[in-house]
């Protein structure tokens, strides 16, 4: 296999209220955003090279998605839980379980883990 061109990702969520946003994100994410590039924009280091951006665009706020696959659900969901963000029931496919939060424009925050073999 070749060596890959790409560097990082960094998943894009469109907001209507900028400062309401980045509070709710913080919430979660237990710290301010690691930068601020420009007026309407902040962005998190979640792991090495994935970041999520937030942006003040409101005509397609609320119609995105990020997945963010985590070590724990359950360690994920009490994080959340003890932010106050409200959160969905864990969903268990057997191979992942999943559950959801949704920003104040509408985007949905998806949290999964891969279920090792046992």
């Amino acid at each position: 296999m070749s060596e890959s061109n790409f560097e990082n990702v960094v998943g894009v969520l469109p907001v209507k209220d900028f400062p309401a946003a980045v509070a709710w994100y913080q919430k979660w994410i237990g710290r301010k955003p690691d930068c601020e590039p420009t007026e309407g924009v902040a962005e998190w280091l979640l792991a090495e090279n994935a970041w999520i951006q937030i942006s003040l665009d409101p005509g397609p706020a609320g119609q995105t998605s990020v997945v963010i696959g985590v070590n724990s659900i359950d360690v994920q969901r009490a994080t959340c839980a003890a932010a106050n963000v409200s959160v969905s029931e864990i969903s268990d496919y057997g191979f992942i379980k999943t559950f959801e939060a949704v920003d104040p424009a509408g985007n949905k925050i998806v949290f999964v883990q891969a279920i090792q073999n046992q």
